[in-house]
């Protein structure tokens, strides 16, 4: 049975009626342009064929009761009353109602039945695939507009405030306009959104290395306040706003830690940029060329890679039909993404997961992907 088929029918074995609606909300995969988000700088990911999927119907009053199929516990809240408590998947949902109604919307309460096949901590974005299938339960059930853009910012501003990670736009963005069949080029400062197909006869495959991140949150607060102090330092809103060059002329008395970290988030951006055009142009070589020249730069200036992510990553460079690879995500554990030609798709994913499980002693999950839509709604009695 499919997930959306599973999570209808448990909905169905719950509440003795089919549900009124079905919602999903996709993960992501960062093609390229890591750090560069909260750098108000250009990123390239797309949404990919793994999501979080929430049945639901709407209730007369203003409580929320949904039961997480893969935690198995039922959490519920009043929208009259909503408080922090301790960090748990649920506190996602309050963030996203908190946000919501601290723009003006009047929201009405629901019950549903939810559960995703998008990894925890792998770097793919499950915490915005739950708050964007959040945000479409929500006006699906209270018949508001939905605007991608503005869903997104209230889903970052619910991370931000309620959850409290200071996580850029980038995640969110994907997650509720994702357009199937390409990446989007997102500049993170004017939040213009830029298609992009992807190369033909080719296919987007993510490797988790099946370690998870340690002092990811000290380490990446840690990075964005090195990034604006550089920002500051040359006298610009952001790092987005210099040339290398400019910045080798202005940074050249800045201490040698932060100038290595900014040099990775404005030779990024210039990546991106170039990766959009190879995708334009379908140059698969040339999008394999700049993930590879990511991963370096990650790896040696911004120190946000780690030795099972190098090790993933050099084990698919090696292998046939791969174009490029790099880390993506936040670093420090999590995934790897690589273009590989679709012919040889298979026989990569054998060939990268023996090297791997060799060089550690870890067998990774591989994950084949397509491009997929954004945030949906469905009609549940329609079957999705």
């Amino acid at each position: 049975m499919s997930l959306p088929a599973d999570v209808i029918s448990t909905f169905a074995a719950r509440f003795n009626e089919a549900p009124a609606f079905l919602v999903r909300a996709p993960g992501r995969v960062n093609l390229i342009g890591e750090h560069t988000d909260y750098n108000a700088g250009f990123v390239l990911p797309l949404a990919i064929d793994r999501a979080l999927w929430i049945a639901l119907r709407p209730r007369s009053d203003r409580q929320v009761r949904v039961h997480s199929l893969d935690f198995a516990e039922t959490a519920e809240f009043e929208l009259d009353a909503l408080e922090k408590r301790d960090a748990g998947w649920v506190e996602y949902l309050k963030g996203v109602a908190w946000a919501l109604q601290e723009t003006g919307y009047a929201l009405r309460g629901w019950e549903g039945m939810l559960s995703g096949d998008v990894p925890s901590g792998a770097g793919l974005s499950s915490s915005a695939a739950l708050e964007l299938a959040t945000a479409r339960a929500f006006t699906s059930v209270s018949a508001l507009p939905w605007d991608p853009v503005e869903m997104a910012l209230l889903a970052q501003r619910a991370e931000n405030e309620w959850v409290g990670v200071n996580c850029g736009i980038m995640d969110q963005l994907i997650s509720a306009a994702g357009q199937a069949g390409h990446a989007l080029l997102i500049d993170c400062r004017s939040l213009a959104l830029t298609p992009v197909p992807l190369p033909p006869e080719t296919v987007v495959v993510v490797l988790d290395t099946a370690t998870r991140r340690g002092l990811v949150a000290s380490a990446y607060n840690e990075r964005r306040s090195q990034c604006e102090q550089a920002a500051e330092f040359c006298g610009v809103p952001a790092l987005r706003d210099l040339s290398l060059a400019e910045f080798e002329t202005r940074a050249s008395t800045l201490d040698a830690l932060t100038r290595r970290r900014a040099r990775h988030v404005i030779t990024e951006n210039a990546r991106t940029l170039r990766a959009a055009e190879a995708l334009r142009r379908g140059d698969a070589g040339e999008l394999g060329r700049l993930m590879n020249a990511s991963h370096v730069s990650l790896r040696e200036d911004f120190e946000v890679s780690s030795d099972a992510l190098n090790a993933l990553v050099g084990a698919a460079c090696a292998a046939p039909g791969c174009y490029g690879a790099r880390m993506t995500g936040a670093g420090f554990g999590g995934c790897a993404v690589a273009l590989v030609a679709a012919a040889q798709a298979q026989i990569f994913t054998v060939n990268v997961a023996d090297a791997y499980q060799a060089a550690t002693g870890i067998e990774p999950r591989v994950y084949l992907c397509q491009p997929a839509a954004g945030a949906q709604v469905f009609l549940a009695t329609l079957g999705g």
